[in-house]
């Protein structure tokens, strides 16, 4: 195994990059290893992270049907102001070679070529005809629409006693605000959903097997969703049925409109991303309630008047993406060291969100933290996240349902980590509860 430059090396930019691994290395921050481990080792392992100069941290190579994935490695950026230089400068640090440690093959592009992955001037024309989809108008349909889910997925539960609080609960939320965002019918839910699973946990043997190639089950699975949202555009063209799909197929913004593969990638960065961070948001959420009765208290007993401090300190706490890559597109300096044309940086946002020279004890959980300048929707920039509002709303309405129905529920085991060096998530949380009735 290749060990990782020591500070003093990173400091001064005198060693060689270490080669890629063939084994996992739960020490290093680009593994999935490494976000395995129970919560409280990362947690120490993450102080250490952060107390460290800037670093390269070596990737890893695939073998089999696997070898044409590269990952060759990346700085790994974990200071809160060094990440919000690099979102400021897309200039010098590009999207458009991906947004994952992972060089995919070409045939990915079709499905994930997306405007996350993408650089101006591509980026603004794509992102300014999505926004015709984020009016005031629809962002209010899409609140009644959160309270009324929220209200129907405690029904569903209410009565038991306890639940699997990711997939009963949180994961429900999220995956429908979505699909009804795009017109996507409710009886193609579940297959969505089983489809997200399989993009986002690959590498986790509960979604992808590990004798499946995950390559051919992660285009398959995006596949599967884009043949679901060719679908469901062709029957929106020239209707307007209220939904975001019907909107996009038909607007035009100076004179352009979305071809049927960036809609197909739209749905496919809206399904997955949208839906997997903001369950994992609430899901992290209850964790940190359970453990901090005190906060809980806080909170419950003035819902409305913490609220806001409460959501936006569930976000930071929970970082529910932990890092987004950017390419270098020309040699330059970062943090007085000096990162080379073609490097690769992963944003940390998990690490920067736990910064202790902006967050007063950052580890600790706080529903009244104020100010909380945390980067759990991205940094500033042109990426910042289009539906920062939608996710806030769910997470805040979510609570407030819980706390007025089944208001003593609380983790009773550790949260089951994802298999995710992207992803902060949770598979599996159980929880308990004492029972109550549906509404009425």
């Amino acid at each position: 195994m290749t060990a990782v430059p020591t500070e003093s090396e990173a400091a001064t930019g005198s060693f060689a990059k270490p080669s890629p691994a063939t084994e996992a290395d739960p020490t290093n921050p680009l593994h999935n290893a490494f976000w395995r481990r129970d919560r409280r080792v990362v947690d120490e392992e993450v102080k250490r992270l952060c107390s460290r100069p800037l670093t390269f941290y070596p990737g890893f190579e695939f073998t089999g049907d696997l070898e044409s994935v590269e990952t060759p490695g990346a700085w790994c950026i974990t200071r809160h102001s060094s990440i919000l230089e690099v979102s400021r400068n897309p200039q010098i640090y590009s999207s458009s070679s991906g947004v994952t440690i992972n060089d995919f093959p070409p045939e990915f592009n079709e499905y994930f070529n997306s405007i996350i992955a993408m650089d101006d001037p591509r980026h603004a024309r794509l992102r300014k005809i999505v926004s015709a989809g984020f009016t005031p108008r629809m962002l209010a349909r899409l609140e009644d629409s959160v309270q009324d889910q929220a209200r129907l997925i405690v029904d569903e539960v209410c009565e038991r006693g306890e639940c699997d609080f990711v997939t009963d609960v949180a994961a429900r939320l999220p995956l429908r605000i979505v699909c009804d965002l795009m017109g996507i019918p409710a009886s193609e839910h579940d297959f969505v959903f089983d489809q997200t699973n399989v993009i986002l946990g690959a590498a986790d043997d509960e979604y992808v097997p590990e004798f499946v190639d995950f390559i051919t089950a992660i285009l398959m699975a995006s596949e599967a969703l884009s043949n679901l949202m060719d679908e469901v555009a062709e029957s929106k063209v020239g209707v307007d049925t209220g939904d975001l799909t019907s909107v996009l197929v038909n607007a035009e913004v100076d004179g352009e409109r979305l071809t049927r593969a960036e809609l197909a990638s739209f749905f496919i960065l809206l399904v997955v991303a949208g839906n997997e961070t903001t369950r994992n948001s609430i899901s992290w959420g209850l964790v940190h309630l359970t453990d901090n009765p005190d906060q809980r208290r806080i909170w419950t007993e003035d819902f409305e008047g913490v609220a806001n401090t409460a959501v936006e300190e569930i976000v930071r706490i929970a970082s529910p993406v932990t890092y987004m890559r950017r390419t270098v597109l020309c040699d330059t300096e970062l943090e007085g060291q000096k990162i080379d044309e073609g490097d690769m940086v992963v944003m940390n946002y998990l690490c920067a969100n736990r910064d202790e020279s902006v967050f007063d004890d950052p580890f600790a959980f706080n529903v009244l933290r104020d100010p909380n300048p945390h980067i759990g929707f991205g940094g500033p920039g042109p990426h910042f996240c289009l539906g920062a509002h939608l996710a806030r709303r769910q997470i805040r309405v979510m609570f407030r349902e819980l706390f007025n129905r089944i208001g003593d529920i609380r983790a009773t085991g550790e949260p089951d980590p994802l298999s995710s060096a992207f992803i902060h998530g949770i598979k599996h949380l159980p929880a308990e509860f004492t029972p109550s009735g549906r509404a009425d």
